[in-house]
């Protein structure tokens, strides 16, 4: 193994070090207002982007920029295959400034994209796309792929399913998340919103969970036709409504999976693969804990529910 991962894997469990955990967070979430979370998360590593006075989207996005910005450092450190792999899993963040160009080509208000330095993959090429034909265009001259269409709901929808073929490759922990993840994903899309999956995420949802699955006529169906080592993203969802605590339940298993890949022995791609699990798990609990603390805190269970 090569002396870049063994570096890798040293800083890689230092930044993972850094996320606060369930407790913590759950301390955040019950302040009574979002100016008294921000002011709990200023001696954080995640105060560094936070200020007072910030709006919640605000705020959650200067959150996420701390875990993009912790990645940026960890490639650093690593040898091209490692960056490889970072770049895979920092998808989440180019598909957030697809989805605010969509937006604003649809003339809505978005965020800001996220700055990925050498961790984008297509990301500056659609930033001054037209339309969303131009979106679709660039999309498919780089490993993303082609969307198939220039409709904006199957470039988001494909977007996604496509990011979860490209995290599925990075051992068979990632597959497994990535698997659950659009098993959770097309189940709310078929029967959720009663919509049929466009061609193109089509084809990459057989890919990753099988012709069978995709074509189950309900959720319970679905979770009995999914692979065996997938179906734990369904087990004892019924229908539509249940879907939420799948969702939940992925993300548990992704911060689980990414503390023992940390934990583990191996040098290479699993503890820079782990952190990036646990870090993850991490942002998406202290966004959740704003959000929560924004509507005035108080009584957590809804919020307990999903973090």
């Amino acid at each position: 193994m090569s002396a870049g991962f063994v570096a890798g894997r040293v800083r890689a469990q230092a930044l993972a070090r850094n996320a606060l955990g369930p407790g913590r967070v759950r301390a955040v979430a019950q302040a009574g207002s979002l100016a008294e979370a921000l002011a709990g998360l200023a001696a954080t590593p995640y105060g560094r982007r936070l200020s007072a006075g910030q709006a919640l989207d605000a705020a959650q996005h200067a959150v996420a920029e701390s875990l993009l910005w912790d990645m940026r450092v960890l490639a650093g450190w690593l040898p091209p295959r490692g960056v490889v792999a970072l770049r895979a899993l920092a998808g989440w963040f180019e598909i957030a400034g697809i989805d605010g160009l969509l937006q604003r080509l649809e003339g809505r208000p978005a965020e800001e994209p996220y700055a990925l330095g050498a961790l984008a993959t297509a990301w500056p090429s659609p930033a001054d796309a037209p339309d969303p034909g131009a979106v679709r265009e660039r999309l498919a001259a780089t490993p993303w792929g082609d969307p198939g269409s220039a409709d904006p709901y199957g470039i988001r929808l494909f977007l996604r399913l496509s990011w979860a073929s490209r995290v599925s490759g990075l051992g068979p922990r990632a597959g497994a998340w990535a698997a659950g993840a659009a098993a959770v994903l097309v189940a709310g899309e078929r029967f959720g919103d009663g919509r049929d999956l466009p061609e193109a995420a089509l084809v990459r949802a057989r890919r990753l969970i099988g012709r069978a699955a995709v074509e189950a006529p309900d959720v319970r169906a679905m979770a009995g036709r999914l692979p065996r080592g997938v179906r734990w993203a369904l087990e004892g969802v019924d229908d539509a409504a249940g879907l939420w605590r799948a969702e939940a339940r992925c993300w548990r298993r992704l911060e689980q999976d990414g503390a023992a890949l940390l934990r583990g022995s191996a040098n290479g791609l699993g503890p820079v693969v782990g952190a990036v699990a646990v870090m993850a798990a991490d942002v998406r609990r202290v966004r959740a804990a704003l959000e929560t603390a924004a509507l005035g805190g108080g009584p957590v269970e809804a919020y307990d529910e999903v973090a």
